[in-house]
């Protein structure tokens, strides 16, 4: 009995592995490529872009994982938190993303993730380069 304690104590202790989403250490992108992206995605969608500080309430948040190929096409995209309450922003975001391609080619497949924070007037701001949010 001590024996099968032991062995139900020792598989406690060990960790489980969190799920793979098809990024491996090797293919994430730095967080300067990030900041590269973003700003890449704000000079192609210039009159897109939230000037000053967001309001409190925003209208959509998502979160857009891009997997991009050496030269900066887009291989992929995948939602890791998509608005469903507001599809039209969806369809909005994966046209931001892949009119903006070619990204500054990375050398390399690589995958960063945005937050995406869109106000009801249709502007938007990135994680990356946002310029906060009022009442915080």
């Amino acid at each position: 009995m001590m024996a099968a304690v032991a062995a139900v104590l020792t598989a406690c202790q060990i960790a489980p592995q969190s799920p793979s989403i098809g990024t491996t250490p090797a293919d994430k992108a730095s967080p300067s490529y990030r900041k590269q992206a973003a700003q890449h995605l704000y000079e192609r969608n210039s009159g897109r872009i939230y000037q000053g500080m967001l309001p409190p309430m925003l209208y959509a948040i998502g979160v857009l994982q891009v997997q991009l190929d050496g030269q900066g096409r887009v291989k992929n995209l995948h939602w890791m938190r998509k608005p469903g309450h507001a599809p039209e922003v969806v369809a909005e975001i994966e046209r931001a993303v892949r009119s903006a391609a070619p990204f500054p080619a990375p050398g390399r497949s690589v995958t960063y993730t945005d937050t995406w924070l869109w106000d009801k007037s249709g502007r938007f701001q990135l994680d990356t380069l946002t310029e906060g949010q009022l009442g915080q």
